[in-house]
C-alpha cells in the first residue's frame, strides 16, 4: 500500500528546483535503501553529533543552517511537532512534506497516536502455492484477545505471484475470541478466479495487543495422499545470513525459496550460497522482482555438495526466514525452514561456568519418534558467525525421564559437524520413544555463545517419507536466571509455564489425516517430578469442547495422537478448524507437532507458543 503513495510523493519532490532533506530521527538512509530518494541539494540533521557525517552524498549540516530550498522533505512520521519546531527556520515559500504522506490508512493502525508503534506492523509473509495438484494451507488462531485486545483482530491479506504481481487482496475478521483461521490456496484460487500460482501471501494483523509477532503453521499437501509437509512461520525480520540449509542427499534436489520481502528488485549477484565454514561464495546471477519469488536450486551453484554437508545463505536482508524444499527421487517432497544466523553475538565466557548453578544449562530438545516405525537423525548446525567450534554432547532419555544413552560429538569445527544416527546409538536398548537433548560439553575445551541449533530428520519406515525440523537451545525449568533465560513470553525470565498451539488435520486436506504431538519436559536442573499438563480442545469459534490432563515425568516426554487422546464424540463436537492448546502452569514444555497418514506421508515441525 505504501508503494503507490511513495511514487506520488516522489513525483512531488521531483518538481523541486532546490530539494532539501531534514533527517531528525536518522531514517533517511533506510528510506533510501527501499525507495531511492531524488537528488537533494542539502541534507540537514538535528543532533550536533551527526553534523558533518556523509548522508545521501552530502556532508550533513545543522538544521539551523537551513537556507535556499523551495521544498523540504522531513524524513519522519508523526512529523507535525518536528515541523513546528523548525517553522521559523524554513525559507519563505518553501513547501514542507514529510513521511506522513505515505502513512497506511488510519483503519489499519492499532495505535493511531504513534505510527511506528510495533503493534501497527504485526505483519508476516507466507509461502503460498496452488497448481499441478500442489496446495498450501496456513493455520493460526486469535491469541491477541488473550493479551488484552478488545476484539478479535482483522487480518489484511495480499497475494503476490512469482513475478511480484498482486493477484488478490482481501480482509478477514476473526469471528470470535480465540477463533481459528485457515487460508487454503484452493479456496483462494476459486474465490478470486485465479490460475495456478506460486508466490507470497503477505498478512497485516490489525487490532493486536501484547506483541506484534504473527505466528502460524504452513502445511503443503497434494491431491495424492503421499504428499504432505509442514513448516513454521517466517519470523518477519530480514537477516543478512541464514544457516541450516541442508545439502541434497543422493538422488535429491534442494530448492531454496527466495521470497523478496521488499518493493525493490534484488539485483543480480546479491544472493549467494557457501558451504558452512568456507569462503567460496557463489552468487545467483538472477534479478528477483519486488515481492517476487524465486526457486534457487542448490545444485545450480553447488552441484558437488551432499548431505550431511550444510550451506550458509548470503541473504543481504532482502527476505525473511526462507523455506527450503527437498525433492526426493521417489517423487515425494518435504518443506522446512532455514534459521537466522546471528552476526551480533560474541563468545560468552560465562556459559562454561553455568554448571554449578544451572546444571545442564542450555538444552536443545527434540523427539525420538517410535524407533520401530521411524529412523531419527540429529545434525548440529552453526547459527552465528562467532561459532568457530561447537563443543557438544547428546543425551537420550526415554519417556519416563531415564537417561538411556549418550554421545560426545567432541569439539567440532564449524565446517565439519557430525551427523548422529539415533537409531544406531540406541541399538540394543529397549527404548520405544523418548527424546534427545543437545547440550554443551567442554571436556575438550571450546567456546559457546548460547545460540545452539540443530536439524532433526525423521523417516517413516513404512512409507520412506522424510520430515525434518530445526530449532535452537534454551535454558529450561530452573528458578535461577541467566541473561534472558529461561525465556518467557509474558514477563521477565524465568519462563516456567506452557501455552502451545496444536493445529489438527481435518477433511479439508482431502485425505484421512491425523495429528500427532510430542511433548518434552526438558529440565536444566531437577524440577517438579511430574508435569500437570492440560490438553484443551477448542472448536473453530474458540469454544472449549473437551479437556484432558496428562502428567509427563521430568526429563521425560509423551507422544500422542489426536485420534487416540480425544474420543470420537469429542472430535465430532470440535469439528473442522479445531485446535488444541497445551497449557501447564507448573513447568515449561517444548513441543513438536505433525500430521500423519499412516504408511503414506508425514509432516513435522516444532510448535509455537504465545
Amino acid at each position: 500500500l505504501a508503494v503507490s503513495k511513495v511514487t506520488a510523493l516522489y513525483a512531488q519532490l521531483a518538481q523541486a528546483k532546490r530539494l532539501a532533506i531534514y533527517d531528525p530521527l536518522g531514517m533517511a538512509a533506510g528510506l533510501n535503501e527501499l525507495y531511492p530518494l531524488p537528488k537533494a541539494t542539502a541534507v540537514y540533521v538535528q543532533r550536533v553529533e551527526d553534523v558533518g557525517q556523509t548522508l545521501l552524498g552530502h556532508a550533513t549540516q545543522a538544521v539551523t543552517s537551513l537556507t535556499n530550498a523551495d521544498m523540504l522533505l522531513v524524513t519522519a512520521f508523526d512529523a507535525k511537532r518536528l515541523i513546528d519546531h523548525i517553522h521559523h527556520l524554513v525559507p519563505s515559500g518553501c513547501q514542507l512534506l514529510s513521511l506522513d504522506e505515505i502513512r497506511l490508512p488510519e483503519t489499519m493502525l492499532t495505535n493511531k497516536r504513534r505510527y511506528l508503534d510495533k503493534l501497527n506492523f504485526a505483519t508476516n509473509f507466507a509461502f503460498m502455492r496452488e497448481g499441478q495438484g500442489q496446495h498450501a494451507r496456513l493455520t493460526t488462531c486469535d491469541y491477541w484477545t488473550g493479551w488484552g485486545a478488545a476484539n478479535p483482530p482483522t487480518i489484511w491479506f495480499t497475494l503476490f505471484d512469482a513475478r511480484g504481481v498482486e493477484l488478490a487482496q482481501w480482509q478477514h475478521t476473526l469471528p470470535a475470541r480465540g477463533a481459528s483461521m485457515t487460508v487454503d490456496s484452493r479456496e483462494v484460487r476459486q474465490r478470486f478466479g485465479l490460475g495456478e500460482f506460486t508466490g507470497t501471501l503477505f498478512m497485516h494483523v490489525i487490532g493486536v495487543a501484547g506483541h506484534e509477532v504473527v505466528k502460524y503453521v504452513l502445511d503443503t499437501y497434494a491431491d495424492n495422499a503421499e504428499q504432505l509437509s509442514c513448516t513454521h512461520d517466517a519470523n518477519a525480520w530480514p537477516s543478512g545470513l541464514y544457516a541450516g540449509l541442508p545439502a541434497p542427499d543422493n538422488g535429491e534436489r534442494v530448492v531454496l525459496w527466495v521470497q523478496n520481502s521488499h518493493p525493490i528488485p534484488i539485483p543480480r549477484g546479491e544472493i549467494g550460497l557457501n558451504l558452512m565454514g568456507k569462503d567460496d561464495i557463489r552468487w545467483l546471477d538472477v534479478e528477483i522482482p519486488p515481492f517476487g519469488t524465486y526457486a534457487l536450486d542448490v545444485a545450480s551453484l553447488f552441484p558437488e555438495v551432499r548431505w550431511p554437508q550444510q550451506l550458509e545463505v548470503q541473504a543481504g536482508k532482502y527476505f525473511v526466514r526462507p523455506r527450503y524444499e527437498i525433492f526426493a527421487k521417489n517423487g515425494r517432497s518435504r518443506i522446512a525452514h532455514a534459521n537466522v544466523e546471528r552476526s551480533d553475538l560474541k563468545i560468552d565466557e560465562g556459559i562454561p561456568k553455568l554448571t554449578e548453578f544451572m546444571g545442564k544449562g542450555y538444552i536443545l530438545p527434540a523427539p525420538i519418534l517410535p524407533i520401530s516405525q521411524w529412523r531419527n537423525w540429529v545434525l548440529p548446525t552453526p547459527m552465528s558467525t562467532a561459532q568457530d567450534n561447537l563443543p557438544l554432547a547428546a543425551k537420550v532419555y526415554d519417556a519416563t525421564g531415564k537417561e538411556v544413552a549418550s554421545h560426545f560429538f567432541g569439539r567440532m569445527s564449524r565446517e565439519n559437524c557430525s551427523l548422529l544416527d539415533i537409531n544406531a546409538l540406541l541399538a540394543g536398548t529397549s527404548l520405544e520413544y523418548g527424546h534427545v537433548e543437545l547440550m554443551y560439553d567442554f571436556r575438550d575445551g571450546g567456546s559457546a555463545d548460547g545460540w545452539m541449533h540443530g536439524i532433526f530428520r525423521y523417516q517413516e519406515l513404512a512409507s520412506s517419507h522424510i520430515a525434518e525440523t530445526s530449532f535452537g537451545a534454551h535454558v529450561f525449568n530452573t528458578q535461577l536466571t541467566y541473561k534472558d533465560e529461561p525465556q518467557s513470553y509474558a514477563a521477565t525470565p524465568p519462563g516456567l509455564s506452557t501455552r502451545l498451539f496444536l493445529r489438527l488435520g481435518d477433511a479439508g486436506m482431502g485425505h484421512k489425516t491425523d495429528a500427532f504431538c510430542h511433548l518434552i519436559y526438558a529440565a536444566s536442573t531437577p524440577w517438579h517430578s511430574l508435569s500437570d499438563t492440560s490438553l484443551e480442545l477448542f472448536n473453530s469459534m474458540g469454544e472449549i469442547v473437551a479437556t484432558h490432563t496428562i502428567n509427563i515425568p521430568c526429563s521425560g516426554s509423551q507422544h500422542w495422537r489426536y485420534s487416540q487422546m480425544f474420543s470420537v464424540a469429542e472430535r465430532q463436537a470440535a469439528g473442522a478448524g479445531a485446535y488444541v492448546l497445551i497449557r501447564d502452569a507448573t513447568c515449561r514444555l517444548f513441543g513438536y507437532h505433525g500430521l500423519i497418514r499412516d504408511g503414506m506421508a508425514v509432516a513435522l515441525d516444532h510448535m509455537f507458543g504465545f
